[in-house]
């Protein structure tokens, strides 16, 4: 790839990123966070300040909503909205292999090629993966969102506590 052409695509990731943070999906806690399938969790990212609160919602092991009220940088910003997008209205078990691709595309440190039919807006990320201060940023809403999961699906089988 040409540097131009990198130089493009990284203008149209950062145009993702942005769109997102100005018309973000999913934000503003929805529900009641007592209610039967339902967990919420708050999430801090000490080093920069950011900061999540993120309401799950399971009915019959699909991600029926996931809500949020955040903080912070545009990049934890855009990720939650992201997440939103990708994950709603899917079975738990294709929201969690969701969830591990974007991981490992965070974790790729620039080298991973995103699979955009997986993760749609979340190729956008794949620039920020070469700043390593910055994955935490991104990564926050995710690992607040498999946290408030995994207390849903324990609290199923008896073995998660409540939010």
């Amino acid at each position: 790839m040409s540097t131009a052409n990198g130089q493009d695509l990284d203008a149209l990731y950062q145009e993702i990123i942005l769109d997102h943070y100005k018309n973000p999906h999913g934000k503003g806690l929805r529900g009641d966070a007592d209610a039967a399938g339902t967990a919420e969790v708050h999430h801090v990212n000490p080093t920069c300040g950011d900061e999540v609160t993120l309401r799950v919602h399971l009915a019959d092991g699909v991600v029926d909503d996931v809500s949020y009220d955040a903080v912070g940088c545009s990049i934890s910003q855009a990720s939650a909205s992201v997440l939103h997008d990708l994950v709603v209205g899917k079975g738990v078990d294709e929201a969690m292999a969701i969830h591990q691709e974007f991981l490992t595309l965070m974790q790729g440190k620039g080298a991973i090629e995103p699979d955009e039919e997986v993760l749609e807006d979340g190729i956008a990320f794949a620039g920020v993966a070469r700043f390593p201060a910055r994955v935490k940023c991104a990564l926050l809403s995710w690992m607040a969102w498999k946290d408030a999961t995994a207390r849903v699906t324990g609290a199923a089988t008896g073995e998660g506590d409540k939010a």
